[in-house]
């Protein structure tokens, strides 16, 4: 048991770091090429804070841990939103831009509808619900790629290391191997300790493995919301859900078909709750103040209480 413990802390080790190199390497190449801060947080950030659930949950799909996979999925977008945004929010308001407002934030809100319609008329994320969800990531690209054309270019402040093109290499190979190794030891370790409890994987996935897996984008978002860089932590958290749900699920199943518990149904549901209630948020003034923040952390600890009863 204190073995396990032990491995599962090296795992979430492996898979911080790992992450953070990945991000500062793909950080560097978007900003030789002057993107826009909104669209790094979408996509360079968001992905590359997104890598450790990409790993976890392919590689527990293919061990056959299908209740790791798809509950660190859905306990890390509701942590994302609740916990993470509501921690930012608290360092310092949030402002969010009308484009993210009008359309990218009501799309996190309908691919999570999306996802519990699937589970629940099916009770498995076949091969077609897989090939729907990649169908989706890959127009969600095309409309970044648009977005992106007609924003004006400009550098982005986020301070960042300056290094040369063999350094970014390294950074991001030497960042996938560490999330690799990082998602089987904490995928192993995390389905031994649930066997030992006689805690199910469910259980785990949306909480252990979830938070351990997200602590990437709670470092990010709490330096750039330190910071006052809003499009970082906004693209960052609404980027990874998208990216969590269409990409990562969507590899996932393709890759073999996920079995959809009953229960993940009710976590299906906190997640659109959790979504909606981010459109509500910032749908009049465009910004999520502390207070809203601190109702998203009262609400993360709500959901945990629900969820160990």
């Amino acid at each position: 048991m204190i073995l396990n413990i032990l491995l599962l802390i090296i795992g979430f080790l492996l898979l911080s770091k790992g992450a953070d190199l990945l991000v500062d390497g793909a950080a560097n190449v978007a900003r030789r090429f002057n993107i826009p801060e909104i669209i790094i947080g979408l996509t360079i950030v968001a992905m590359g804070t997104s890598a450790p659930e990409a790993a976890v949950s392919i590689s527990s799909v293919i061990r056959g841990a299908s209740g790791v996979g798809i509950g660190n999925i859905l306990g890390s977008n509701i942590a994302n939103i609740l916990l993470i945004l509501g921690i930012s929010a608290l360092i310092s308001d949030l402002y969010v831009q009308k484009n993210t407002v009008l359309y990218e934030i009501p799309f996190v809100c309908f691919i999570s509808a999306l996802l519990m319609v699937m589970g629940w008329q099916y009770g498995v994320l076949s091969y077609g619900c897989a090939t729907i969800l990649c169908v989706l990531f890959a127009m969600f690209t095309m409309y970044l790629f648009v977005i992106s054309q007609k924003q004006k270019q400009k550098t982005t402040d986020t301070p960042v290391e300056n290094m040369s093109v063999l350094k970014m290499i390294g950074c991001v190979l030497v960042g996938i191997i560490a999330l690799v190794f990082g998602a089987k030891i904490t995928v192993n370790s995390a389905t031994d300790i649930a066997r030992i409890c006689n805690v199910s994987e469910r259980i785990i996935g949306l909480t252990i493995v979830a938070f351990g897996t997200s602590l990437p984008e709670l470092v990010t978002c709490i330096v750039a919301a330190a910071k006052k860089y809003s499009d970082i932590v906004i693209g960052n958290i609404i980027g990874s859900n998208i990216f969590n749900i269409l990409f990562v699920l969507g590899i996932t199943g393709l890759i073999r078909p996920i079995p959809f518990e009953n229960a993940f149904l009710i976590d299906s549901a906190w997640g659109i709750i959790t979504s909606v209630l981010l459109f509500i948020f910032v749908f009049h003034n465009k910004k999520l103040t502390k207070i809203k923040g601190l109702f998203f952390i009262v609400l993360y600890i709500i959901y945990l209480v629900c969820l160990i009863r």
